[in-house]
């Protein structure tokens, strides 16, 4: 009852509703298959939006829209730039690994039942330089927060997304008709799964694998020693820290 208590009066979440977020954070994937064809319901996209659009922005500029693309033709044509800029990608890859990079599934842009592309006006606070007369990329790293709320809503939801990175952002502009002082800031392949995989898979293919938090603690300084006690919770930690 005590603990009731003090987290109504902390805004602190129960520890179901605490296991919910970081669930859908530690289990959250980059799509590329899986994809089913059954259509996302309008109220379900909504939510997904309102929780983009109820991302923090500095200066609380806002300064994302979201175009939603479910043309077959118009999405193979943006599956066509996805090939060219692989292919312009490929003799940056370190030899050894060029097979492996070949093998990837890097997208899901005509599997997926719709895609979702995140733009940042940079237009949007000309006007308003809080938080951006320092920084002026913060609006750039606002349209990424709303990218990340889109994506832990559909986890909750059970919807798959895909950030479609390999794509030439002028050749893009020029297919969607954004005009110059927008940023396409994320490419997204959006829809039902029949199933989100264990690990990502880029780690599951032995492309990379996540780096222990308790070697990316510095303390004070970069490079500074010390936070031994943090570190050693970190490592014992390991993953999702259910069951607190």
């Amino acid at each position: 009852m005590l603990v009731d208590q003090i987290n109504a009066i902390s805004g602190c979440f129960d520890l179901a509703a605490q296991d919910a977020v970081y669930r859908a954070i530690f289990t959250r994937r980059d799509v590329r298959s899986h994809f089913l064809p059954d259509p996302i319901g309008d109220e379900v996209l909504v939510r997904l939006l309102l929780a983009a659009h109820h991302a923090p922005s500095v200066g609380f500029m806002q300064p994302w829209n979201f175009i939603v693309i479910r043309d077959r033709q118009r999405r193979e044509h943006v599956r066509d730039l996805f090939f060219a800029a692989r292919q312009q990608e490929l003799p940056e890859i370190a030899e050894e690994r060029r097979e492996l990079y070949r093998k990837l599934k890097l997208e899901g842009i005509c599997e997926s039942p719709l895609n979702l592309v995140v733009t940042c006006d940079r237009s949007r606070s000309a006007n308003s330089p809080l938080g951006r007369w320092h920084n002026p990329e913060m609006d750039l790293y606002s349209t990424v927060c709303a990218v990340q709320n889109f994506w832990l809503a559909a986890r909750a939801e059970g919807v798959g997304v895909g950030w479609v990175s390999i794509l030439d952002r002028e050749a893009l502009k020029q297919l969607l008709g954004i005009p110059d002082h927008v940023v396409p800031v994320a490419y997204l392949c959006v829809g039902h799964v029949s199933e989100f995989a264990q690990k990502p898979d880029l780690e599951r293919h032995g492309w990379g694998s996540r780096l222990p938090l308790a070697d990316l603690i510095m303390s004070e300084v970069f490079s500074g020693q010390g936070e031994d006690a943090l570190k050693a919770v970190a490592a014992d930690m390991g993953g999702f820290p259910a069951g607190r």
